[in-house]
Protein backbone atom coordinates (compact mmCIF):
# COMPACT_ATOMS: atom_id res chain seq x y z
CA UNK A 1 0.00 0.00 0.00
CA UNK A 2 1.22 3.63 -0.85
CA UNK A 3 2.62 4.97 1.81
CA UNK A 4 1.84 8.83 2.46
CA UNK A 5 3.67 11.42 5.04
CA UNK A 6 2.55 14.63 5.39
CA UNK A 7 4.02 18.03 6.69
CA UNK A 8 3.28 21.67 7.32
CA UNK A 9 0.73 21.78 9.60
CA UNK A 10 0.23 24.39 12.70
CA UNK A 11 -1.08 26.96 14.60
CA UNK A 12 -1.13 30.10 12.14
CA UNK A 13 -3.47 33.56 13.17
CA UNK A 14 -6.24 34.35 10.95
CA UNK A 15 -5.25 35.98 7.36
CA UNK A 16 -2.04 34.30 7.60
CA UNK A 17 -0.19 31.28 5.50
CA UNK A 18 0.47 27.61 5.48
CA UNK A 19 1.92 25.04 3.08
CA UNK A 20 1.60 21.42 3.57
CA UNK A 21 3.28 19.05 2.10
CA UNK A 22 2.56 14.86 1.23
CA UNK A 23 5.53 12.73 -0.14
CA UNK A 24 4.18 9.20 -1.35
CA UNK A 25 6.25 6.18 -1.31
CA UNK A 26 6.14 2.28 -1.70
CA UNK A 27 4.07 2.90 -4.85
CA UNK A 28 3.59 0.06 -7.08
CA UNK A 29 0.88 1.19 -9.48
CA UNK A 30 0.98 4.76 -11.06
CA UNK A 31 -0.44 7.51 -9.08
CA UNK A 32 -3.90 9.24 -10.41
CA UNK A 33 -5.18 11.22 -8.70
CA UNK A 34 -3.65 13.52 -5.63
CA UNK A 35 -5.52 15.56 -3.00
CA UNK A 36 -6.13 16.68 0.49
CA UNK A 37 -9.59 16.29 2.64
CA UNK A 38 -10.07 18.56 5.89
CA UNK A 39 -12.15 16.91 8.98
CA UNK A 40 -13.04 20.11 11.33
CA UNK A 41 -14.03 19.00 15.20
CA UNK A 42 -17.05 16.97 15.13
CA UNK A 43 -17.74 16.78 11.23
CA UNK A 44 -16.70 14.70 8.42
CA UNK A 45 -14.35 14.23 6.19
CA UNK A 46 -14.50 16.70 3.17
CA UNK A 47 -12.59 17.09 -0.25
CA UNK A 48 -10.74 20.36 0.09
CA UNK A 49 -8.55 20.27 -3.27
CA UNK A 50 -7.91 17.35 -5.78
CA UNK A 51 -6.11 16.98 -8.74
CA UNK A 52 -6.66 14.25 -11.12
CA UNK A 53 -4.60 13.87 -14.97
CA UNK A 54 -3.77 18.07 -14.61
CA UNK A 55 -7.15 18.93 -13.73
CA UNK A 56 -8.09 20.46 -10.15
CA UNK A 57 -11.38 20.59 -7.93
CA UNK A 58 -11.79 22.74 -4.91
CA UNK A 59 -14.51 22.95 -2.24
CA UNK A 60 -16.49 26.34 -2.66
CA UNK A 61 -14.69 27.37 0.49
CA UNK A 62 -11.54 27.75 -0.40
CA UNK A 63 -11.43 28.64 -4.18
CA UNK A 64 -8.98 31.69 -4.65
CA UNK A 65 -7.22 31.12 -1.35
CA UNK A 66 -5.51 27.55 -1.68
CA UNK A 67 -3.88 26.26 -4.04
CA UNK A 68 -2.99 22.39 -5.05
CA UNK A 69 0.49 21.27 -6.67
CA UNK A 70 1.69 18.37 -7.57
CA UNK A 71 5.45 17.56 -8.55
CA UNK A 72 5.61 13.89 -10.27
CA UNK A 73 9.33 13.88 -10.21
CA UNK A 74 8.99 13.59 -6.42
CA UNK A 75 5.28 11.81 -6.33
CA UNK A 76 4.58 14.95 -4.07
CA UNK A 77 2.04 17.11 -3.61
CA UNK A 78 1.43 20.27 -1.88
CA UNK A 79 -1.42 22.04 -0.53
CA UNK A 80 -0.57 26.00 -0.41
CA UNK A 81 -3.22 27.96 1.99
CA UNK A 82 -3.66 31.93 1.95
CA UNK A 83 -6.18 34.25 3.60
CA UNK A 84 -6.48 31.53 6.40
CA UNK A 85 -9.96 31.77 8.26
CA UNK A 86 -10.79 30.19 11.54
CA UNK A 87 -12.86 27.82 10.27
CA UNK A 88 -10.26 26.49 8.25
CA UNK A 89 -9.28 24.67 11.46
CA UNK A 90 -8.85 21.06 11.32
CA UNK A 91 -6.80 17.76 10.37
CA UNK A 92 -5.86 17.64 6.89
CA UNK A 93 -5.49 14.52 5.35
CA UNK A 94 -3.51 13.83 2.34
CA UNK A 95 -5.16 11.34 -0.34
CA UNK A 96 -3.71 9.50 -3.44
CA UNK A 97 -5.30 6.65 -5.56
CA UNK A 98 -3.71 4.57 -8.19
CA UNK A 99 -4.79 3.59 -11.15
CA UNK A 100 -6.82 0.69 -10.06
CA UNK A 101 -8.46 2.87 -8.07
CA UNK A 102 -7.26 1.84 -4.34
CA UNK A 103 -7.09 4.99 -2.57
CA UNK A 104 -4.56 5.68 0.59
CA UNK A 105 -4.96 8.45 3.14
CA UNK A 106 -2.11 9.79 5.47
CA UNK A 107 -2.03 10.16 9.05
CA UNK A 108 -3.39 13.80 8.98
CA UNK A 109 -1.29 17.41 9.94
CA UNK A 110 -3.06 19.63 12.41
CA UNK A 111 -4.12 22.88 11.34
CA UNK A 112 -5.22 25.08 13.91
CA UNK A 113 -6.63 29.00 13.07
CA UNK A 114 -6.82 31.20 15.91
CA UNK A 115 -5.50 34.87 17.17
Amino acid sequence: QVQLVESGGGLVQPGGSLRLSCAASRIIFPINAMGWYRQAPGKERDLVALTRGGITNYADSVKGRFTISRDNTKNTVYLQLNSLKPEDTGVYYCYCQDLRGFGSWGQGTQVTISS
